[in-house]
């Protein structure tokens, strides 16, 4: 195949495309455990699947082709196909959700790229989409921890599991006065955070946390309680008792102002996670999760998409 070629993989095999993984199940089949077709316990680590799909995230939809595997996803190609092709297959969804902008291809498409992708060497309109190394912009340097001039009390925010209804979210922000974009787009809770020098964290004095600047990587919930489990086996930053925030504790965090780099955030936080798991259920069903790309709190299930996660522990 002359794609393959072009994007200089399988010099020894030349690798299969899997016209039946899509962008919803590849998420559990690599991400959560067991897909509808796929068991992950079957799948190696090394082991690389490749499908196309459209992505619908910017202005205009395009063809792409992913490169999946367990823990692994990259986007190697751009399909330049007829825009009149791509945006059909994205009317034909329907109506989505606003994290759901990944599509599966359908069958026009499918044959339009067996006939002059695959089955030709013209690789003209395969686009290798290369990586760029880039380092994100923390922000300017923050007051350091020892040489804080910190005097306020500290406010204890609730740090237990709670069950929540969305009637019951207005409430909440309210009540602390955090901004959120919907239900108190004037709130606004004051944060003094304090450099630990360790270069992976930060704390809050005004709520006596201390979070991470980053984060872990979009995953499912039941995936994510272990990667704590294990973050916490080894010490992150030289403790053990890193836990996921509450509602609370994470909307805390929500700056009023998008920041440079398109987040409801202080830039000391990192952009790579842009909503985040918080210690809290939905009644009567799924998830809450705290938004800062969008600025809202928002409920959903904890499997597909699933979601980020920046830990927190009480200093």
């Amino acid at each position: 195949m002359g794609m393959f070629q072009k994007l200089k993989i399988g010099d020894d095999v030349t690798p299969e495309i899997d016209w039946q993984m899509t962008p919803e199940m590849s998420f559990g089949t690599f991400e959560s455990w067991g897909g509808r077709e796929y068991i992950r316990s079957k799948v190696s680590e090394t082991e690389r699947v490749y499908y196309f799909f459209v992505d619908n995230w910017g202005r205009e939809p395009k063809l792409c082709l992913m490169e999946r595997g367990v823990k692994h996803a990259e986007v190697i190609a751009q399909i330049m196909a007829p825009p009149e092709l791509v945006k059909d297959c994205v009317e034909g969804q329907g109506t989505s959700s606003l994290f759901e902008k990944s599509y599966a291809i359908n069958e026009q498409i499918k044959e339009w790229l067996i006939i002059n992708i695959l089955e030709t060497d013209d690789v003209s309109r395969v686009i290798p989409i290369v990586k760029t190394v880039q380092i994100e912009d923390m922000g300017e340097a923050l007051p350091s921890l020892e040489n804080s001039r910190f005097s306020g009390e500290v406010t204890q925010l609730p740090v237990e599991e709670s069950f929540l209804q969305q009637s019951e979210i207005p409430e909440l922000m309210k009540k602390w006065n955090f901004f959120e974009a919907e239900s108190n787009p004037d709130g606004y809770f004051t944060n003094h955070f304090a450099d630990t020098g360790d270069g992976l964290t930060l704390v809050d004095e005004h709520t006596g946390l201390m979070w991470q600047r980053e984060g872990i990587d979009i995953t499912s919930v039941r995936t994510m309680l272990r990667i704590i489990e294990k973050v916490n086996k080894e010490n992150f930053a030289g403790y053990s008792d890193w836990r996921m925030p509450s509602m609370e504790e994470a909307m805390s965090l929500m700056d009023p102002q998008q920041n440079e780099k398109g987040i409801y955030l202080q830039p000391c936080f990192s952009k790579e996670q842009p909503f985040i798991f918080v210690n809290a259920r939905r009644k009567p069903g799924g998830y809450w999760f705290v938004d800062y790309k969008q600025g809202r709190a928002f409920w959903s299930s904890g499997t597909i998409p699933g979601g980020f996660a920046r830990l927190c522990r009480t200093v």
